[in-house]
């Protein structure tokens, strides 16, 4: 049978347990518009407090962020920034974790993440570059054990995003 996701939530809400839990998730140079809304669809999913995209000069169709974010483009708080208001708005507040494939990197199913976190995974071509994996306090890892050792941006931010999640509310 197949349900309508706003009625079963609506009739099934999720418990989240208050504290002092807080994601927001970040992106490096995204060159994808549709991954952008993407990653603000996701944002909205998991209940981060802001999705952020560090650019460079590129431009992106809002049209197709907007198609792709859905309804969440006008309720999730999300925004582009420089690097220069990266490091000094965001990194220095948040504890880390850079979602890279580098050294020192562990598995993130068994590294503990810290409640109040600023996730950042790197563009679909480059990754992050190692100037800011060098500021970041944690570097984590998705382990692949198939043939494709990538995955898309989005898709890798979503992986990391839930497993927070599973970590700050519903740990056994």
């Amino acid at each position: 049978m197949n349900t309508n996701s706003i009625q079963f939530f609506n009739t099934n809400p999720v418990d989240v347990p208050g504290g002092a839990a807080e994601i927001i998730l970040a992106a490096w140079q995204i060159s994808n518009s549709e991954n952008i809304g993407k990653i603000i669809r996701l944002a909205h999913n998991v209940g981060a407090s802001q999705a952020l995209f560090i650019q460079g000069g590129e431009n992106h169709r809002l049209s197709k962020i907007k198609k792709t974010a859905g309804f969440s483009f006008d309720q999730q708080n999300w925004s582009f920034c420089s690097e220069e208001e990266f490091l000094s708005n965001y990194l220095p507040y948040y504890d880390s974790a850079a979602l890279e494939t580098c050294d020192g990197a562990t598995n993130i199913f068994t590294t503990q993440l810290p409640k109040k976190i600023l996730l950042l995974a790197g563009s679909e071509s480059h990754g992050i570059p190692e100037h800011i994996l060098d500021k970041i306090n944690h570097k984590v890892v998705i382990p692949m054990p198939g043939g494709c050792k990538s995955m898309n941006v989005s898709n890798a931010l979503s992986v990391a995003a839930f497993e927070w999640l599973r970590q700050t509310n519903y740990s056994l």
